[in-house]
């Protein structure tokens, strides 16, 4: 059984078609990519699998439970989480504070019953910003804020990551150094999709890549398979190339 399964998967948004019964599924310890010009419908599927949206047509099982229906906090509760493609730190909190929000128990009246201050240092240190915790958000640079958001996602001690745009705005050497932080947390055990545009930092990391365009799947197989494939080269030529 796949840690997750996407089955016939539909999106609209009243006439427009955003994802076509697209299906995917994901083993466990796998890092899977997930491409697509602009528009392509990308993170409608995250946001779908996260609950942020309601599913149209189709299904979405985690860990064989379907989660079609749930909220997000619930999904978020069965091991899944998620790295926005847009860093959004509460900037009058601390690192550490940011981080320890998303330990607290899903309720609204919790504002104790967090991790404890090992506990976040040991999230942070998985990213290395240990050393920013006492630091407020928008003193960090451009890759540190990218970091504390993976840090937020890894403090709610997912199964499975998904990563929106996890090397945007970075330099090769940011990339490459998120890239092994990544692989670390596979050999630790966490199952990733990566939607990003840098395709050489993807293409890098990713075991197999499956693509989207105009919502449709369109193809999928290895780093290698995907880059030769001519739908998938003709499908860029409109976008910003792969």
């Amino acid at each position: 059984m796949s840690l997750l399964e996407v089955d016939g998967l539909t999106k609209t948004f009243g006439g427009l078609v955003a994802v076509d019964d697209f299906s995917l599924s994901v083993e466990r310890g796998e890092i899977v990519g997930l491409i697509g010009p602009n528009g392509s419908g990308k993170s409608t599927v995250f946001n779908c699998i996260m609950g942020l949206y309601d599913v149209t047509e189709g299904r979405i099982r985690f860990d064989g439970a379907d989660i079609t229906d749930d909220a997000t906090h619930e999904v978020v509760n069965q091991g899944l989480s998620r790295v926005s493609q847009e860093s959004n730190p509460i900037d009058s909190m601390s690192v550490a504070d940011n981080i320890e929000l998303f330990t607290l128990p899903n309720s609204v009246f919790s504002l104790y019953g967090g991790a404890s201050e090992a506990e976040i240092r040991e999230y942070a240190a998985r990213i290395d910003i240990e050393d920013d915790l006492d630091q407020m958000p928008g003193e960090l640079p451009h890759a540190d804020v990218r970091r504390l958001e993976i840090a937020k996602a890894l403090a709610t001690e997912p199964e499975l990551l998904l990563l929106d745009e996890p090397f945007a705005g970075m330099n090769q050497a940011e990339i490459a150094e998120l890239s092994a932080q990544i692989e670390g947390f596979r050999e630790e055990g966490m199952t990733m999709v990566v939607v990003d545009h840098n395709m050489g930092g993807l293409m890098d990391l990713v075991d197999r890549v499956v693509v989207l365009n105009n919502g449709d799947f369109l193809a999928a197989g290895s780093p290698d398979a995907i880059a030769e494939n001519e739908r998938v080269q003709e499908a860029y030529l409109a976008g910003e190339g792969l």
